[in-house]
């Protein structure tokens, strides 16, 4: 016999994933909301936010491990470690999520990183907006695969770093020591902003 209400049971959680762009299966955060549900039924409400803020958790580190992917793989003659990645707290850049990788060759060193879904990047856009602020420490407004990107670089010290915000959600970092401008703007030009921007 149908009963409304155990339809909106089954569907309550496909449609909350759904609206947080995460793939609908199960694992561990449907099962996690499957007993917030459960402790919600009963009573227990402290329980049940607990494990609606671990699923919640959780679907941020997938999230973030998804932002991986768009770190490039490393230019000829470069190493790369494995990517990490995090998400940080309201208390921490306002929330969001970051992944990041580290490139070496010889003596240079490149950090590449990706924060996404953060307050932070509201106030970074001031700095896309108006030259001043780019300009006012050395930085040059660059377009870096039709993004505009901020570019700095010391030619003596070899050392620079290029800031690129991506659909207004993703901040992009490459920060270089001893390495070439030429070779920081080609680490630029390897990430797939597009791409990027259509990310859930």
């Amino acid at each position: 016999m149908f009963n409304i209400n155990n339809f909106k049971k089954m569907s309550l959680i496909p449609i909350l994933l759904i609206s947080l762009g995460v793939s609908v299966h199960a694992d561990d955060v449907t099962e996690t909301i499957a007993e917030a549900l459960k402790s919600y039924e009963s009573g227990e409400f402290s329980t049940a936010v607990e494990d609606l803020n671990y699923a919640l958790e959780l679907i941020k580190q997938k999230k973030s491990e998804g932002l991986q992917n768009y770190l490039p793989k490393p230019l000829e003659g470069w190493t790369a470690k494995d990517a990490t990645s995090q998400t940080a707290g309201a208390a921490m850049f306002g929330g969001g999520l970051s992944t990041e990788r580290i490139y070496k060759k010889d003596k240079g060193r490149v950090t590449i990183s990706i924060m996404a879904d953060s307050p932070v990047l509201q106030g970074m856009m001031g700095l896309f907006t108006n030259p001043m602020f780019a300009t006012s420490d050395g930085g040059k407004l660059e377009r870096i695969n039709r993004q505009k990107a901020i570019v700095k670089y010391d030619k003596e010290s070899e050392k620079g770093d290029i800031k690129i915000v991506v659909a207004k959600r993703f901040m992009v970092t490459i920060e270089g020591t001893k390495i070439s401008r030429e070779d920081l703007v080609t680490y630029a030009k390897a990430i797939d902003y597009k791409k990027m921007a259509k990310m859930p």
